[in-house]
């Protein structure tokens, strides 16, 4: 009788996530250039990592699937109980809207790396992974 319980409420969420619609933003709020500008600084130098993160302010919104920005980003996929991406799912189910991702072509490593939105890229894969998401991308140096 357990089981049948639990498996009753997976059911129930999955019905309700395959009817929920994913809002955006238009365009990506200033922390999240920030945190985008913190990240790549990890992976290039401050100098160019600030400049990527100006190149992003100024890109315009494109849109991708979610499992093709996985595949190009060779990302693992993080699970609901990780508490970022459960704060994100939560955003989805209330209805408000997500910022786009920020992205960054990484020509030298042949990946995309996501400089900000990587919860909220791993959220929206959990509702759907066909979903389309307005992310904003630059090339890297």
């Amino acid at each position: 009788m357990f089981c049948q319980g639990i498996y009753a409420a997976i059911r129930e969420e999955n019905n309700m996530a395959s009817k929920t619609t994913i809002k955006w933003l238009e365009t990506s709020e200033e922390q999240d250039y920030i945190a985008a500008a913190s990240y790549l600084s990890l992976i290039y130098d401050s100098k160019t990592a600030a400049k990527l993160s100006r190149k992003l302010k100024k890109a315009p919104v494109s849109e991708f699937k979610a499992k093709d920005i996985f595949r190009a980003s060779g990302l693992s996929l993080l699970g609901v109980s990780n508490s970022h991406v459960e704060k994100d799912r939560k955003r989805i189910l209330a209805g408000l809207s997500l910022s786009p991702l920020l992205l960054v072509r990484d020509q030298a490593n042949g990946k995309v790396v996501i400089a900000d939105g990587y919860h909220r890229m791993c959220s929206v894969y959990g509702f759907d992974e066909y979903a389309v998401i307005p992310c904003k991308i630059v090339n890297g140096r």
